[in-house]
């Protein structure tokens, strides 16, 4: 069994399998990388193999976007169809959670991305991603808010309608049921 933040032998021949299958199955996300650099890369990290483990676990289906030129890492996002199950029904951040009076939200995107040692995506990552598919057709997904945004209130989510990618604002305490949050994770 896997203690917190490792996974058993087990668990990561399993998560191997599944991103192994997803990575050939969309060559398209990540054409001239090779799966074996990348593989190579997740065992040297078990700490980010958690975190990929716990993207999968909440519906991410995480996949392999591209490499950073500057450090050679490896970058995942969640290309699930539409957000991730396991993410949705959240508020923005703590301060949102906190100041919402009643029927509170069973946690936040930053938090909840924070335990998972994953980064919401920016809106620049978003639109990144939907040039990969269509993604969020029904659904929503925060996106990491400027700072001055956020110190006003406010937040901002992304998602697609009409062959368009909409970048929108709402108040951080919101929540919905086809609201949650895309992360990213470099390795």
């Amino acid at each position: 069994m896997g203690t917190k933040k490792q996974l058993s032998q087990g668990q990561r021949d399993a998560l191997f399998s599944v991103l192994k299958a997803r990575f050939e199955k969309n060559m398209h996300r990540h054409k001239g990388i090779e799966w074996e650099k990348v593989q190579e890369r997740l065992e040297a990290n078990p700490g980010k193999l958690w975190s990929l483990d716990m993207m999968e676990e909440t519906g991410g289906e995480p996949d392999v976007v591209c490499v950073d030129k500057k450090t050679g890492e490896f970058i995942f996002y969640d290309c699930a169809a539409e957000t991730p199950k396991g993410r949705r029904s959240v508020c923005y951040d703590h301060q949102a959670l906190e100041s919402r009076k009643e029927h509170k939200p069973g946690h936040s995107a930053v938090g909840m991305a924070a335990e998972m040692g994953i980064d919401i995506l920016t809106e620049e990552e978003y639109r990144e991603l939907q040039q990969l598919g269509k993604f969020d057709l029904k659904t929503s997904s925060w996106a990491a808010t400027p700072a001055e945004i956020r110190k006003l209130g406010g937040a901002v989510f992304c998602d697609r309608r009409y062959d368009t990618v909409f970048y929108y604002h709402n108040g951080a305490e919101s929540y919905y049921a086809a609201r949650g949050f895309r992360g990213s994770v470099r390795i």
